[in-house]
């Protein structure tokens, strides 16, 4: 098992995506005019390990994410046995145009807490994966 310098066990791309899988919020991160921007989205990762959002068509988040290199990061946290995870991620963000691939990432299980239409479909093609546990018999220093 590899660590980090602050005691954190470092996880595999394999065991990071598995985990990435298991919860259905994670954050995007995009640059607003120059600036960094996060955002909470229901999200899925895809068949092709690949993260895929739902937001409206003429949202600023959908313009910020054309074509752009953002971070994703969702984790989860259990207060009570101070222990949880984080998986943080960068890649290319895409909005979906092929009607197939629509079609095919409607029937993702992607919840929404906001309804917008048109939506579009966004997909970030990852590049780098990382995560980071923490296990309530770790010993932190």
């Amino acid at each position: 098992m590899h660590r980090d310098g602050a005691g954190l066990e470092m996880l595999s791309r394999e065991e990071s995506l598995t985990l990435l899988a298991s919860v259905p919020v994670g954050r995007v991160v995009y640059t607003d005019r120059a600036l960094p921007a996060i955002l909470p989205v229901n999200f899925a990762l895809d068949s092709d390990q690949t993260v895929v959002f739902r937001t409206g068509a003429g949202s600023k988040l959908a313009a910020a994410t054309r074509e752009a290199v953002v971070a994703f990061e969702a984790d989860s946290f259990d207060t009570a046995a101070q222990s949880g995870w984080s998986v943080v991620a960068v890649g290319r963000s895409r909005v979906v145009e092929d009607t197939d691939e629509i079609e095919r990432l409607s029937k993702l299980n992607i919840g929404t807490w906001v309804k917008t239409d048109p939506e579009h479909f966004i997909k970030i093609e990852l590049y780098q994966v990382s995560g980071r546990r923490l296990r309530p018999d770790d010993q932190l220093e």
